[in-house]
């Protein structure tokens, strides 16, 4: 994907720790430690008991396609193909929106709990999470 116009985010001191993880090549998550539910998108309490007591981990990479979109009029910056727009179940339990790369953009090849993993791709100081179909 081209990304001369992408719009990209801007880490935030919450987020930070996931930012830093994907331009490490590491998907990192965060897990309460009262309750010991994992959770996305990052934030200092958890979501589900309201604690502050979370930790900051390295998620395995590991998710099933849980639900998808072919976008065929893309924005400005993510080039002129259809492109898949997911949500993903992580391993671990939570949920994650995304684009699938390294596959054909239709619904024969995107089948739903198809196993995927995690690939990361560099743009200037950010580097985005992506998913892939597992084993490619």
């Amino acid at each position: 994907m081209p990304n001369d116009q992408r719009p990209l985010p801007t880490p935030t001191p919450e987020t930070a720790h996931f930012w830093e993880g994907c331009k490490a090549g590491e998907l990192r998550l965060q897990r309460c430690t009262g309750c010991d539910g994992s959770y996305f998108p990052p934030r200092p309490f958890c979501p589900a008991c309201g604690s502050r007591d979370v930790e900051v981990y390295a998620a395995s990479g590991k998710a099933s396609l849980y639900s998808y979109v072919i976008n065929h009029r893309p924005p400005p910056g993510f080039g002129s193909d259809p492109y898949a727009i997911a949500v993903v179940t992580l391993a671990e339990g939570p949920r994650m929106m995304t684009n699938i790369v390294e596959s054909p953009q239709t619904p024969e090849a995107l089948k739903l709990d198809m196993p995927l993993t995690v690939t990361f791709e560099a743009f200037g100081e950010i580097a985005l999470p992506f998913f892939k179909p597992a084993g490619v």
